[in-house]
């Protein structure tokens, strides 16, 4: 039985507390005081209840005492069980010491590792084990300090913290009682700095900022992703238009229901309306719900929304436009609320002119929009990403410690980089994977040649240079034809004849018919 006992903080209330259970011959087990707050705890032998009765008034009576009642535990007990449950689920080995250096309490973890029985650990001196620091020489010092050093510890490599354990003197000066040594493994180490690094798909923070490019984008996705209006992310291939979109999902009021993504690109079309608008029930064939069903409250991802077919673009119209659809082979009506977030590495603009896109539907997809710059475009962020793939892809495998030569890092910070992020993980994983030893080079990426001076070559070039000269020179024009719609302005712009502008301009079939002005 454990008592509170609630009382003034005066000289020689303790002494009459106890002076109770003396007199009604009641042996005490433990006792502690918490001066500060003016409580005593006293653990006794369970009484009776007509004990209590009788001897508990008593107390009562003495003059600061405000309360008596029973209490579950002491706090000394609560502190014991507490760091005794810290340090036995410690992940890491814990060994406390005494004054001279002598084991006083260890984990499991470190008896694991030294081999022995608790019995014969404690009150051996951990010199034995230990190399790489002088504990004597510490425990001797004249102000001892908290260290981290690498040691080793039973022939093994170890980042030690150790942490002077002191006592309040008589005087009010620390006064040393040993000292704690927590010691963390090469793999415990790399572990803890990849959960660190690790990625956050559920907010921006998963999302690599150093460049001030991406800082603006992430900027503007935040501001983005509060309100309820259609956006379009706009970036090549492997840029991170779909991490954008989910951390705006994420972001957004509606981040406790589904977000819901379709590659447009990867379906036939009759498969990409069945999995967005579900079918109807036939025969034994039981309906099927389709994406903007189960999406209803959340945000609906159309990745490579220029793939889309013109049958599905004028059914997409009809949803954004009232929210209602039907399924396919069924006439009943359905209506949903969801978000439209769709992502394109194509301009749609273009596609709009040549009649390849519809242009209410652009528009309604198009009311945010948002530019990804291609990775070559924020250089700062390539180095901090291939360490984080590195990092990530060596965790998955058992590997730490991995790192570039400095030859290594400078390709990779120069090198163009088609593939964007996705081609730059998917290279560092293969990389990781086969690596021998610790020390990633360039030879060990595996990439199209590339130089400088030259540029890379895609190895999925197809064509004649005069093809891919005409594509060049046709995409220039169409963009610049908006802002210079004469021919006379286009060629005093681009440094040419009225005439070979002109010539031009009917080759490619530009004009204020076939482009939006």
């Amino acid at each position: 039985m454990r008592l509170e006992i609630v009382c003034e903080d005066r000289v020689g209330i303790a002494q009459e507390v106890l002076g109770v259970f003396v007199e009604y011959k009641i042996n005490i087990k433990g006792i502690d005081a918490v001066t500060e707050t003016g409580h005593i705890f006293v653990h006794i032998p369970d009484l009776e209840f007509s004990d209590l009765q009788s001897f508990m008034p008593q107390l009562r009576l003495i003059d600061g005492v405000e309360d008596v009642k029973t209490t579950p535990f002491m706090p000394s007990e609560r502190e014991r069980n507490e760091l005794s449950t810290l340090i036995k689920t410690f992940p890491d080995p814990f060994i406390s010491i005494d004054t001279k250096g002598n084991v006083r309490g260890v984990n499991e973890v470190a008896i694991s590792l030294i081999g022995d029985q608790l019995k014969d650990i404690i009150g051996e001196s951990l010199g034995q084990w230990l190399k790489g620091f002088n504990v004597t020489r510490w425990l001797e010092s004249d102000e001892l300090l908290a260290q981290t050093r690498r040691i080793k510890f039973k022939d093994e490599d170890f980042v030690a913290d150790i942490l002077p354990v002191t006592v309040a003197g008589e005087d009010g000066r620390a006064v040393n009682a040993g000292a704690m040594f927590l010691l963390k493994s090469e793999a415990r180490l790399g572990q803890q700095v990849s959960a660190f690094k690790q990625a956050n798909d559920s907010n921006f923070a998963g999302i690599q900022t150093s460049s001030s490019a991406m800082r603006k984008v992430v900027r503007e996705a935040k501001r983005m992703a509060q309100l309820e209006s259609s956006m379009l992310i706009v970036g090549e291939t492997g840029v991170g238009k779909e991490l954008i979109a989910k951390a705006c999902h994420d972001a957004s009021d509606r981040s406790e229901h589904p977000f819901m993504a379709l590659n447009c690109a990867s379906l036939p079309d009759d498969v990409a309306e069945t999995e967005l608008f579900g079918c109807g029930a036939q025969g034994e064939i039981q309906a099927k719900k389709g994406l903007f069903e189960t999406a209803d409250g959340g945000t609906i991802f159309l990745d490579e929304v220029g793939e889309m077919s013109p049958k599905l673009q004028i059914k997409l119209l009809r949803v954004i436009q009232d929210g209602s659809f039907r399924r396919v082979d069924d006439e009943q009506e359905i209506k949903v609320n969801v978000r439209f977030i769709s992502s394109t590495n194509k301009d749609l603009l273009n596609m709009v002119s040549h009649d390849e896109f519809r242009e209410d539907l652009y528009y309604r997809l198009n009311v945010l929009g948002l530019n990804i710059p291609s990775l070559r475009e924020r250089r700062a962020d390539i180095i901090p990403l291939a360490e984080h793939f590195i990092a990530k892809a060596g965790k998955n495998i058992g590997k730490y410690n991995l790192s570039m030569t400095e030859d290594c890092r400078d390709f990779i910070e120069h090198y163009p980089w088609p593939g964007n992020v996705r081609q730059l993980e998917n290279v560092l994983i293969r990389a990781v994977s086969l690596l021998e030893g610790n020390l990633i080079e360039t030879e060990h990426l595996q990439l199209p040649a590339y130089t400088r001076e030259h540029g890379y070559l895609e190895q999925e070039f197809e064509g004649t240079l005069d093809g891919a000269v005409k594509q060049f020179e046709a995409d220039l024009l169409r963009k610049l034809y908006p802002a210079y719609p004469s021919t006379r302005q286009l060629a005093k712009k681009l440094g040419l004849s009225h005439t070979a502008i002109a010539n031009k301009l009917r080759e490619y079939d530009i004009n204020k018919k076939t482009v939006k002005i």
